[in-house]
């Protein structure tokens, strides 16, 4: 059977790569350069997601952290795990026995794939893991683990495990159109297939609607903007943004600190890029938790990607980080996921094509 998959970000490499693993004749196609958008501006983290279990997706948070220790396991090259720091103060908006009941969920939803244990640490331990940390008002913190990776290069090598398993994949491919009967339109005129995955991320819904076909799922697409500061330490930090029930994190990278994300509505006509709001929303974030301040003169770099989270919420920190997937006729659509769970989506493509199989 020949199956054709649409977008080269993480989500459809990994749907061809395991559609390749189960048999199938896969073809790949992407419109820019393999893991060029969205899929190489995360936070950078393979983590179960501890604040989803607040909007109560236990099935994802689960999920995702199995997927957490696979590729932890499987590429250690290009991942490892991270300390992480949630500290609380006085006044802050979870308390602490909120939290460690979400860390004990945590721990228990890892199981026997958990990568460590969470526990208290005093003001004073704090110090000593993370001295440029506002002491002021602090009551402590609770250490956690996750795990971090090169979301560009980790990509690139799923795309390395595809080409050993016989897929095509054919950058700067642009796809016009698709129907419903497995035919997709390039530049170069149609070509027909058995199958078509369309996982192109953000511009799945739009494909649809440039093919004339009614999207099952709405799209909420989220700007998530990230600045690179000068390094403070090898500790993650779990921050909540001030007057806000949003989270943001502050990462040791690359020597660098990247501090993200930002939750902005987007369409895909805008430009992709940090806006000067979002520089001085994050700012405001690093301000309000490390010594010294900084600027935007401190600035390194920032950058900016597109999530295309399902339509579930006003409020688009509350959007749902599950994903979904839809048939029609002989093309299957996917809607939402997230980066560390991008696997565990494309075995459920393959499981949805084999039941597609009279």
């Amino acid at each position: 059977m020949r199956i054709a998959v649409i977008g080269g970000g993480i989500n459809g490499l990994c749907s061809a790569w395991q559609l390749a693993e189960a048999g199938y004749q896969v073809t790949l196609f992407e419109r820019d350069g393999l893991m060029q958008a969205t899929s190489r501006a995360s936070s950078k983290l393979l983590h179960g997601g501890l604040r989803y279990l607040e909007q109560g997706e236990f099935r994802l948070v689960h999920e995702a952290l199995k997927e957490r220790r696979w590729w932890l396991d499987h590429s250690p090259q290009l991942t490892r795990r991270l300390p992480l720091l949630y500290p609380l103060y006085h006044g802050s908006r979870r308390s602490r026995w909120q939290l460690k009941i979400g860390l004990a969920l945590y721990d228990f939803f890892a199981g026997r794939t958990g990568i460590g244990r969470h526990r208290w640490l005093t003001p004073t331990q704090i110090q000593r893991c993370s001295p440029y940390l506002n002491t002021d008002g602090l009551t402590g913190a609770y250490l956690f683990f996750d795990g971090q990776m090169d979301d560009y290069r980790l990509g690139l090598w799923v795309a390395e495990q595809c080409r050993r398993r016989g897929v095509v994949l054919l950058e700067h491919q642009p796809v016009i159109r698709v129907t419903p009967d497995a035919r997709l339109q390039l530049q170069a005129g149609w070509q027909t297939f058995d199958r078509i995955i369309n996982v192109a991320g953000p511009w799945s819904e739009d494909l649809l609607q440039r093919s004339q076909l009614t999207p099952a799922q709405s799209l909420d697409l989220v700007r998530g903007s990230h600045l690179l500061l000068p390094g403070i330490g090898r500790y993650g930090h779990m921050l909540e943004v001030p007057n806000s029930s949003r989270i943001a994190f502050a990462l040791p990278y690359q020597s660098h600190c990247l501090l993200g994300t930002t939750e902005v509505r987007q369409q895909l006509h805008e430009p992709i890029a940090c806006s000067e709001a979002e520089r001085d929303e994050l700012l405001a974030v690093y301000n309000q938790y490390f010594t010294p301040k900084v600027t935007a003169a401190d600035v390194l770099e920032s950058f900016a990607g597109v999530r295309p989270l399902l339509k579930s919420s006003h409020d688009s920190s509350r959007a749902s980080r599950e994903y979904r997937l839809h048939w029609q006729q002989q093309l299957l659509t996917v809607s939402g996921g997230k980066w560390t769970t991008a696997r565990a989506l494309a075995r459920q493509v393959v499981a949805q094509v084999k039941q597609s199989v009279p």
